[in-house]
């Protein structure tokens, strides 16, 4: 039995996500994040020394990283489905957005929210506003011009088709579903990407997306 150590609020989401789509039987553990640090708990250094989610279990086999997981299940599990045929274009596409998401994409989005937390944390008064002039000038020199760079390179290759790898629905459209969400609930990804949107409209209304939803519960960002 596969086991999800799942952490409210992450990248482990969208593990569940996946084995809803591969139709598998599985169990969800949930851990909750500190009120005040928003860190995991210290519970899941006993799954992994990291202590950090996703992780899954398979029997011995303990598997962390999203990306890691999403092509251990798909390469158990899948059958021939949700990755391309080797060889193909398609599959170099998978590839590339299934490594992307977490590479390029993620990492702007994230200091971005760091940033976000730095400008309302409680400080001295006279430090604050010191500490909000810097923020500032980091998100907007660098890190808002990275995710718009990003967000129009994103929105030119949905373009060309309906999902990142093509014409069929894939493990890399999983995989990149956390950021893009991230980017839609705090980093001004709207409808004026329509093709973006029309994705996150898709993937939110696949059976197995809201089915995970229920499993993992409540998920804002």
């Amino acid at each position: 039995m596969i086991t999800v150590h799942h952490l409210n609020n992450s990248r482990s989401q969208r593990v569940l996500w996946l084995l809803e789509e591969l139709g598998l039987p599985y169990e969800v553990k949930h851990y909750q994040r500190d009120a005040k640090t928003m860190l995991a708990p210290p519970e899941l250094r006993a799954v992994h020394p990291l202590g950090k989610s996703p992780v899954i279990t398979d029997g011995n086999v303990t598997i962390a990283e999203s990306g890691a997981i999403v092509e251990y299940l798909i390469d158990s599990y899948g059958e021939g489905h949700f990755k391309p045929p080797p060889g193909t274009p398609q599959r170099l596409r998978y590839t590339y957005w299934l490594h992307y998401a977490e590479g390029s994409l993620m990492p702007p989005l994230l200091m971005k929210l760091v940033f976000d937390e730095v400008e309302k944390a409680p400080m001295p008064f006279f430090i604050k506003p010191i500490a909000k002039a810097i923020s500032g000038k980091v998100k907007s020199a660098f890190i808002s011009p990275q995710i718009t760079q990003h967000l129009d390179y994103i929105e030119a290759e949905l373009g060309k088709s309906m999902w990142f790898a093509g014409k069929e629905f894939t493990g890399a459209d999983i995989q990149i579903s956390f950021a893009l969400e991230a980017a839609e609930a705090r980093a001004g990804l709207n409808d004026s990407r329509p093709h973006l949107m029309a994705w996150l409209k898709r993937i939110h209304a696949r059976p197995a997306y809201m089915r995970a939803l229920k499993k993992g519960g409540p998920y804002t960002f």
